[in-house]
């Protein structure tokens, strides 16, 4: 037994050493990386507690948005501050994809808003579009700006300076885009409505060209360049994912500066001054009567005694040539043949020898217009109208507005209508020592 005993008594020590060799590998060894793990997470805790807090909603209001000044700086001034402001080193997570959920009017309008933006503050740059795209539809989620795509891009339009994008109120406008380059700015609208995302700009809301400096550029995060194009968002919590939520508004409003090119948006070009002229039949039995099938193979024939021209979009718009015979008394029954079995549908017409080819249209050709008839059964709205400095109309209520030519910008404006390939905005810059307005998004 003592042998026994000290045999066992010399070996104890060995087993003990041994339990605890085991057991700092399989206890202490991962307790200690677990240990370090967290030592060396708590190096990089500054970020982690940055973006914790910017996790937090303010119980302020979203930042005010409000008319653009720029300093008054030279070009080479302007590029090597812009230089000096360092991209933010936060994440820059790309944009939730948008998905349009209005209706199919709602949509079309939204779509031509969103191709404008694009083509006059980029021109016909597909990156650059994409980029104003995204920008435009972050603001349309931001609680900052207003909820549609329309109300976003037009913010301001009433100002003659300070708008917030300045194709809107610095006379670009006064340039029609021209077809191919207006329907490649529509397709790319389309697929960002859709939910194409164009991740390089995260989330911004802000961008300007490097060779000016809004007076913004040091109070917003710098995150990304694109081109010659700086884009910033909000710093804190508005400037996160989460302040990206706003509801959207279910209507999109007629936006008649871009009727001319846009047949989504031509409800709002030739109205009358007084309440509209109901015309012989109503809309719900006009809309009753067989339709006839209206195609693009029926473009340059003639359908229902008027020369078809254009089918817009939907094919609620049609643009047609009048008869050379006929009273204009009898437009309007020739507008119902053609309009019959159509819960919704609109006549834009011209004498013959004066229509235009196609869409887009300019100023000329709006103010050629001759007659228009529109009926919408939803509404039960339905007339007709003349342009009656053609056709003089005993009452005053059948003439159409009669449009005011826009005015080309003189050349001390800077200005050059549609946007340049290579930018996104114009800005004029004033004599030093007064701010001047731009609307550098």
């Amino acid at each position: 037994m003592k042998t026994e005993w000290k045999l066992a008594s010399r070996t104890a020590p060995w087993q003990f050493l041994s339990y605890v060799i085991w057991a700092l590998l399989f206890i202490g060894l991962p307790f200690g990386v677990a240990g370090w793990e967290s030592r060396h997470r708590s190096v990089d805790a500054g970020p982690a507690m940055h973006a914790a807090a910017h996790n937090r909603r303010p119980a302020t209001p979203p930042p005010p948005v409000e008319p653009v000044q720029v300093y008054a700086l030279e070009r080479d001034q302007a590029l090597a501050l812009n230089a000096t402001i360092p991209f933010s080193r936060d994440p820059n997570p790309a944009a939730r994809p948008f998905l349009f959920s209005g209706t199919e009017t709602d949509l079309a309008r939204a779509t031509d808003c969103l191709a404008a933006a694009e083509l006059y503050e980029a021109g016909d740059d597909a990156v650059g579009e994409a980029a104003v795209a995204q920008v435009v539809l972050n603001r349309v989620r931001h609680p900052a700006f207003p909820k549609s795509v329309c109300g976003v891009v037009f913010q301001g339009q009433e100002r003659t300076t300070g708008c917030q994008f300045t194709f809107t109120c610095d006379g670009a406008m006064a340039r029609t885009p021209g077809q191919a380059a207006w329907e490649r700015a529509r397709e790319i609208a389309r697929g960002a409505l859709a939910g194409k995302v164009y991740k390089p700009v995260g989330h911004a809301t802000h961008y300007h060209t490097d060779w000016v400096v809004p007076y913004w550029s040091d109070s917003l995060d710098k995150i990304t360049a694109v081109g010659t194009h700086l884009f910033f968002r909000w710093r804190g919590w508005w400037g996160t994912p989460p302040a990206f939520r706003k509801s959207v508004d279910p209507g999109e409003p007629l936006i008649a500066r871009i009727a001319r090119f846009s047949t989504a948006h031509q409800d709002a070009a030739p109205t009358p001054a007084t309440p509209p002229v109901m015309v012989a039949e109503a809309a719900a039995a006009l809309a009753a009567r067989p339709q006839q099938a209206i195609g693009a193979e029926a473009l340059g024939k003639t359908v229902a005694g008027v020369r078809l021209i254009a089918i817009a979009p939907g094919a609620k718009s049609f643009l047609v040539e009048l008869p050379r015979s006929g009273a204009p008394d009898s437009w309007p029954a020739l507008a119902q043949t053609f309009c019959a079995g159509r819960p919704e549908c609109r006549i834009m017409a011209w004498k013959a020898g004066s229509a235009p080819p196609g869409l887009p249209l300019d100023d000329g050709q709006m103010a050629a217009m001759s007659f228009a008839y529109i009926h919408n059964v939803g509404s039960g709205l339905q007339r007709a109208l003349w342009n009656c400095g053609q056709t003089p109309r005993a009452a005053k209520a059948e003439c159409m507005r009669q449009r005011v030519p826009t005015v080309t910008p003189s050349a001390d404006t800077g200005l050059a209508g549609v946007r340049r390939k290579e930018r996104f905005e114009t800005v004029k810059i004033v004599p030093p020592g007064a701010p001047s307005q731009a609307g550098t998004p």
